[in-house]
């Protein structure tokens, strides 16, 4: 397929075929008395995401490849199908990925039981975006990305070189409501690929050749990854020795990174680590014998692990679960107007 900027170019004007957005347009946002929030209607999804979903399957859907359905709570989701029975699932709200299935039926995400399909929150589970933030800070927590409707502009399932590998591609551009938030233009686009052995996310970001500043950022794709049981001295990520990271689990207010020891483990507490400047690849044992490989392909410089343990909840939904995120947070991202910023993740399965 086209190369990234070919992408860029398409997911920033409508082309040849108009982008889908919903047909109804959100009332005018108000603030709220705390700084920099922003409230959301949430309107009644029924008959709307019916009638997104039908208009995106006629612009979009690629038969045995592409799809546009009403998932849970009614939203729309885009389901990619690879010809070797793999598959996976992205929500227009959020721009989420919910679920890759390998071809044997396997499911390698992993979605929290306590996730809320009704937009009053970003989704608990798979892949959320975190952008224009990451963490706590001046705006909601990990920012905006995963709690708004994108929009979709393109499809494909182009043969490389001889597999139809599905794809959609969705775009995000600043509105009233981000602007309650993060006052700035901006233009983003985020695709989802389906490869015969991997699944790749590739989220770029734009300051328009309008702006009139730079603009800056933080972001990461916060990918929960299913395991067998998190409190096992089997699950495990390796590839993170002898690099830099900060500890928020210890004092979140405490910036001074220290070298990490050896592997990350789990099961004695809640784990929250940033690590810095790493290199293109983590490994999560899952405990199956099998490894999860999150490549940070382009663009991401850090890595973040993250569970919880019995700060979720008590009943053990933590030990079904380990983040391992690819990241741009330990150094703002600066965009100088008319500027492209891309990322780019793999997630491969692999034997030990």
């Amino acid at each position: 397929r086209g190369a990234t900027t070919r992408a860029m170019s398409l997911a920033m004007s409508l082309g040849s075929r108009q982008a889908l957005a919903p047909t109804l347009r959100a009332p005018k946002r108000v603030a709220t008395n705390r700084a920099r929030a922003a409230t959301r209607v949430v309107p009644r999804a029924s008959a709307l995401s019916e009638r997104i979903v039908q208009d995106a399957n006629a612009a979009f859907s690629i038969p045995g490849s592409v799809v546009f359905e009403e998932g849970k709570g009614g939203l729309p989701v885009c389901k990619l199908t690879h010809k070797n029975g793999g598959t996976a699932e992205v929500y227009i709200f959020g721009a989420c990925v919910t679920s890759w299935c390998q071809p044997s039926g396997d499911e390698v995400l992993f979605v929290r039981p306590d996730a809320v399909w009704d937009k009053s929150k970003p989704i608990s589970g798979g892949i959320p975006l975190c952008f224009p933030q990451f963490g706590p800070g001046a705006m909601q927590q990990h920012g905006f990305a995963r709690n708004v409707d994108w929009v979709v502009c393109s499809t494909s399932a182009d043969p490389n070189p001889d597999d139809p590998e599905p794809s959609v591609m969705f775009k995000l551009k600043d509105n009233d409501y981000t602007r309650e938030m993060w006052d700035v233009g901006f233009e983003a686009t985020y695709e989802v690929t389906l490869r015969r052995d991997k699944l790749k996310v590739e989220f770029c970001v734009r300051n328009p050749p309008d702006a009139e500043a730079p603009i800056d950022f933080t972001a990461a794709v916060h990918t929960y990854v299913e395991v067998v049981d998190a409190a096992s001295p089997e699950c495990l990520v390796s590839g993170l020795k002898g690099k830099r990271y900060i500890d928020k689990a210890v004092d979140a207010n405490n910036l001074a990174p220290e070298p990490c020891a050896g592997d990350v483990t789990f099961g004695t507490g809640l784990v929250d680590r940033v690590f810095q400047e790493t290199e293109p690849e983590a490994l999560l044992h899952v405990g199956t014998g099998a490894a999860v490989s999150v490549e940070n392909t382009h663009g991401w410089t850090d890595t973040v692990v993250w569970n919880p343990h019995e700060t979720l909840d008590k009943e053990g939904t933590w030990k079904k679960f380990v983040c391992v995120e690819s990241a741009a947070i330990s150094k703002k991202v600066t965009l100088e107007p008319e500027k492209v910023w891309r990322a780019e993740t793999n997630l491969c399965v692999v034997d030990l």
